[in-house]
């Protein structure tokens, strides 16, 4: 998680923080034990989401609810026929949007076990709910049916911190009931059919059912919420939910069937988490994660944007222009950068900036989003913004060579050395390409950075291989964890080529080898720390979890270095997970060890869906066709894995230069292009 805490009630975590230069940097949330959601089906249709237990059950308990715009609208909903609660027999999600509960009743009078009704509940993130009661008894029925709802209209993050508040008292409004708050909001919850009576005091709805036999009773609720009465002129307009036109529809027909499952999931669940700002509904992001990261955009809505630029460049690009109305303006040492909470880094390291993170990332994936193909009026744009990241960069590299964490320590972190040697190569070549100047100076400026990270991060002892950080009094954290993965990440330049990396051949296979290890690979994924660590924890989110983001470019960094044994393990451990987690992933999961039937230990507090997550597992499994697009260039090939770890399979859907993509990968590892654009000069 990152930020790993949530913070203040009324404040989501990610929400970036302004960094006035020469004032104290924002400081980590302080921790709170975060009510546990790994049991839960969360439909998500930001800014709406529901949190439900499998029983189907609104209890009041914990985070169950359902939410608008980080307000919980409906705490309590439990259903009772003829006084009694359905036995739960299953819930589900059936998109990522809408949940299915199904209980059963026994009849009063009935002999026998045999339950005579079922009950069937549909749940969705926009606050609407259908409960059907369904009689094969063979005789007419006659059944009381209520339903007892409640809310205390509490803020998400009061729910995260477990001071909610009270319950609020119901008064009868219309077909159903209304709850107001101290600050004048409201949530109303109207039923269809009307009940047949009501007692407010208890939040109570009542119906009379009658059924023959073979029929069904339908009670249809619909919970809205209401802010409170706005200032004279003030606008009332809300942004609406973004259009799925933002991201291509992706198909995996393959030997194996679950990377169809996989992708199908991971793209309906980055549709669930789009937003938009408040003052710019042109500007679309993905949320960082539900339900506890819903926050303005943050680094890893670029990360995810980036990942997902094979199924269009328009996200990245109003994720591009949402982050970069935040840069900091000036002449001061800060200009340039983005603004952004610290990360807590685990318990024996600094924390780290997300500002830095997002700062670098921009330029990288503004270079990337031109080779997929962004149109050239959305590049000249945001080519300024990036302008302005890459001269901070030039400008805080330090004495050392070396890009460091703003803060009292000052740390030198590996992967962030990583990230900025990715900008300044895609920097330059984005300058180049467009006319402007500065290619050079950042070529340089990698040139050096490369020579720097050798002698402060690469160690040839017997632990050997990367340093994960150097404090400023010059001590090293020798870490080995799925982190290093960062380290063989490096990102697309003309005619199809990589950048060269922050490593050389021997120090890609050391990795490559670190990253293979039962160490590191769990045989679901990366552990975020090695599991012969004396510190190491399973469930620690920089100590030991696998962390879904980190495995992800791992497969992709060890594809594109030619590492194909160590990336098909890893992507087989990722899609045996996502099969164990209905084909959501979590960001995170415990980094516990694989044994012969078992499956992955979900983490209490993980988000699920998360935007890393989704658009990590789009990433991977792309992995397999190794498509390099150069859309200014009029060129495409694919490299594909030559092991085939997961047979024959042909991808869909994708989207190079603005055109429909398609390609096949036979079982014999031979890629062949079906569809492109027009005018594309095709390569394998």
């Amino acid at each position: 998680m990152a930020p790993s805490t949530v913070p203040a009630p009324g404040r989501p975590a990610g929400h970036p923080t302004g960094h006035v230069p020469g004032s104290p940097l924002p400081r980590v949330a302080r921790p709170v034990e975060l009510p546990p959601v790994h049991g839960a089906l969360v439909c998500v249709a930001l800014p709406a989401l529901a949190v439900c237990s499998e029983h189907g059950q609104l209890t009041g308990e914990g985070p169950e609810g359902v939410y608008a715009a980080g307000r919980r609208l409906l705490s309590r909903c439990v259903l009772r026929v003829a006084g009694r609660e359905p036995v739960a027999l299953q819930g589900r999600m059936v998109s990522a949007e809408r949940a299915v509960f199904l209980g059963v009743l026994r009849v009063p009078g009935e002999a026998g076990p045999d339950p005579g009704l079922t009950v069937e509940r549909t749940r969705s993130a926009d606050g609407t709910e259908r409960v059907t009661l369904r009689s094969t008894v063979g005789r007419p029925l006659r059944l009381p049916v209520e339903l007892a709802l409640g809310t205390d209209l509490a803020d998400l993050g009061a729910v995260a911190t477990g001071k909610p508040g009270p319950e609020l008292a119901a008064s009868v409004h219309g077909t159903g009931l209304r709850w107001t708050g101290s600050d004048g909001r409201s949530a109303t919850v109207t039923a269809d059919p009307a009940p047949t009576d009501s007692l407010a005091a208890a939040g109570v709805l009542r119906w009379e059912a009658e059924l023959a036999p073979g029929t069904a009773f339908t009670i249809r609720l619909r919970i809205r919420g209401e802010a409170a009465a706005r200032p004279a002129g003030a606008s009332g307009a809300r942004p609406g939910r973004p259009g799925g036109h933002l991201l291509a529809e992706v198909r995996a027909e393959a030997d194996d069937p679950r990377p169809g499952e996989l992708l199908r999931t991971s793209v309906e669940d980055l549709r669930a988490l789009l937003q938009r700002t408040p003052e710019h509904s042109a500007d679309v992001y993905l949320a960082a994660g539900v339900p506890w990261r819903c926050g303005p955009v943050t680094a890893e809505a670029l990360w995810a944007a980036r990942m997902a630029l094979p199924l269009g460049t328009r996200l990245a690009v109003t994720t591009l222009r949402a982050i970069g109305r935040t840069q900091l303006a000036g002449d001061g040492t800060e200009s340039g950068r983005f603004p952004g909470l610290l990360r807590d880094a685990g318990p024996r390291l600094p924390p780290r900036c997300t500002g830095i993170e997002a700062t670098l990332a921009f330029p990288s994936v503004l270079a990337e989003a031109r080779r997929w193909g962004v149109a050239s009026t959305d590049l000249e744009e945001l080519l300024p913004v990036a302008e302005r990241c890459l001269e901070w960069l030039r400008r805080v590299v330090g004495a050392d060579g070396l890009v460091p964490d703003p803060g009292p320590t000052r740390p030198r972190w590996a992967e962030t050395q990583a990230h900025a040697h990715r900008a300044a190569l895609l920097g330059a070549d984005l300058l180049d390409s467009c006319g402007r100047p500065g290619g050079d100076a950042l070529r340089d400026a990698a040139g050096t950075l490369r020579e720097r990270f050798r002698r402060a991060f690469w160690t040839d002892d017997r632990a050997g291989g990367p340093v994960l950080a150097r404090t400023a009094d010059g001590g090293t954290r020798h870490r080995p964890g799925g982190w290093a993965a960062h380290l063989l990440d490096t990102g697309l330049l003309g005619g199809g080529r990589y950048a060269q990396g922050l490593l050389d051949a021997a120090e890609t296979e050391r990795v490559a080898r670190l990253l293979g290890t039962p160490a590191l690979d769990s045989g679901w994924g990366l552990r975020g720390l090695g599991a012969k660590e004396p510190d190491h924890n399973p469930f620690g989110h920089r100590t030991g979890a696998v962390r879904t983001h980190d495995t992800a470019v791992a497969v992709a960094g060890l594809a594109a270095a030619g590492h194909g044994k160590e990336a098909a393990s890893l992507l087989r451990g990722l899609l045996d997970a996502a099969e164990a987690f209905g084909y959501r992933l979590p960001e995170m999961y415990a980094g516990e060890q694989r044994t012969t039937g078992g499956r992955p230990v979900p983490h209490p507090a993980a988000c699920r869906p998360a935007a890393v997550a989704a658009a990590g597992a789009v990433h991977a499994l792309l992995a397999l066709a190794g498509i390099r697009p150069d859309a200014p260039g009029r060129s495409v090939s694919v490299h594909p894995l030559p092991s085939v770890p997961l047979g024959a399979i042909r991808l869909s859907g994708l989207v190079v230069a603005g055109e429909p993509f398609a390609v096949r990968v036979s079982g014999l590892g031979l890629g062949m292009v079906e569809e492109a654009a027009d005018g594309l000069q095709l390569g394998v």
